[in-house]
C-alpha cells in the first residue's frame, strides 16, 4: 500500500508525471484490449491480409491520436507555437522539446499494440500464410493451382474440416509464427538500443546548459498556463458569486436596523469586506474587462521579468464641502 501510494505521489507532482502516466495507462489498456479481443481471420485469400493489417495497424493509430489528444502539452505547445510575439520573445527549441516529449509519449501506446501482435503471431498467420511455400512440409493436401491459395488462406482457421488433426496446419502456423516473434523481438531490441544510444551519445554533441534552460522553460509554461486557468477559475467564481448576491439584494426592500454597534466599527467592518471582495477579484469587476485581459494574455504574454512591480491601481478618496471645496483628498 505504501508503495502504491508513492507511485501516486509521483504521479501527480507535475503535469509531466501525469502526462507519463497516462501514456502507461493507454499502452497497458492497449494489451488489455488485445487480450481480450476475439481475433478471428476470415480465411478468404481476398480479405486475410487486409483484415490482419488493419487490425494490426488502425487501433495503434487510434492509440497515437489519442495519446495527443490527452497530453497536456500538446495544448501548451500549440499555444506558444500559435501566440503573437508580443512582450515575449518565442524560442523555437522549446516548441521542438514539447514536440519529441509529446511523440514520444503518444508513441508508447501504439509500439505495445503492435509489439504484442507480433509476438503472439495469430495476426501475422492470418496475413502471411498465403505467402509460404507449401511444399517443404509434410502432410499436405494433394491440391494444386487456386485450390492451393484457397487452402493456405484457411491456415490460420484450426475449426476447418480440411485441417483437422491435420500436422501441415500446425507446421505453417509455427513457421509464420517464429518470423512474426523475430520481427517482434528485434523491434523491441532496436529501440532499446536506440535509447541507450541516444542517452549515451546525446550528452556528447548537445550542450547541457542549453538542455536545462529548454527544459526550464517548457515547465515554466506549462506552470504558468495551469496557474492562470486556476486563477481564472477563482475569479470567475467569486465573480459569480457578487453578480448573484448583488441581485438578491438588488430584490430586497429597505429596512433599518437599530442594532447597539458604533458606526466607526460598522465602518470598519464593512471596508474590510470590501477590500477582501476586490482583492479577490484584482480589480476586474466588468465584463468588457475581462474580455480585454484574456484577449492581452494571449496576444501579449507578461514580459519574464519579476523585478519591475506591476503597476496596480489605487482607490484615491476625496472629501468635499456642500460648496464642493476640497477639505482632504488623498490623490
Amino acid at each position: 500500500m505504501d508503495r502504491l501510494k508513492l507511485v501516486l505521489q509521483y504521479f501527480q507532482s507535475n503535469s509531466e508525471s501525469i502526462s507519463n502516466g497516462i501514456c502507461i495507462v493507454l499502452a497497458l489498456i492497449s494489451v488489455k484490449l488485445y487480450t481480450s479481443f476475439d481475433f478471428n481471420c476470415p480465411c478468404i485469400p481476398q480479405y486475410n491480409k487486409l483484415y490482419a493489417l488493419g487490425v494490426m495497424f488502425v487501433p495503434p493509430l487510434i492509440f497515437f491520436f489519442l495519446g495527443i489528444l490527452v497530453n497536456r502539452h500538446t495544448g501548451v505547445m500549440m499555444e506558444e507555437w500559435l501566440r503573437p510575439i508580443g512582450k515575449r520573445s518565442k524560442n523555437p527549441a522549446i516548441v521542438k522539446y514539447m514536440f519529441s516529449a509529446m511523440m514520444q509519449r503518444a508513441l508508447l501506446a501504439p509500439m505495445v499494440w503492435i509489439l504484442v501482435t507480433l509476438l503472439d503471431g495469430k495476426i501475422f498467420i492470418c496475413a502471411f500464410s498465403m505467402s509460404v511455400d507449401p511444399k517443404p512440409f509434410s502432410g499436405m493436401p494433394n491440391i494444386t493451382g487456386l485450390d492451393l491459395i484457397k487452402l493456405m488462406a484457411k491456415v490460420p482457421c484450426k475449426e476447418d474440416m480440411i485441417f483437422r488433426n491435420s500436422t501441415f496446419r500446425k507446421a505453417v502456423s509455427r513457421y509464420v509464427r517464429c518470423y512474426s516473434q523475430a520481427i517482434g523481438w528485434s523491434i523491441l531490441l532496436f529501440f532499446i538500443l536506440l535509447g541507450a544510444l541516444g542517452r549515451l551519445i546525446k550528452p556528447c554533441f548537445d550542450d547541457h546548459a542549453t538542455n536545462l534552460q529548454t527544459r526550464y522553460w517548457s515547465n515554466y509554461l506549462d506552470i504558468e498556463q495551469k496557474l492562470f486557468d486556476e486563477t481564472c477559475v477563482l475569479h470567475c467564481r467569486d465573480f459569480a458569486r457578487k453578480c448573484v448576491v448583488q441581485f438578491f439584494e438588488g430584490m430586497r426592500e429597505d429596512t433599518v436596523l437599530r442594532l447597539p454597534l458604533s458606526p466607526e466599527v460598522r465602518y470598519r467592518g464593512e471596508e474590510d469586506m470590501v477590500d477582501e471582495e476586490e482583492e479577490r477579484l484584482h480589480g476586474i469587476t466588468k465584463q468588457e474587462q475581462m474580455d480585454q485581459l484574456l484577449q492581452t494574455w494571449f496576444q501579449c504574454k507578461p514580459e519574464l521579468d519579476v523585478t519591475r512591480m506591476a503597476y496596480r491601481p489605487r482607490v484615491c478618496v476625496t472629501w468635499e464641502d456642500h460648496n464642493g471645496q476640497t477639505l482632504y483628498s488623498d490623490v
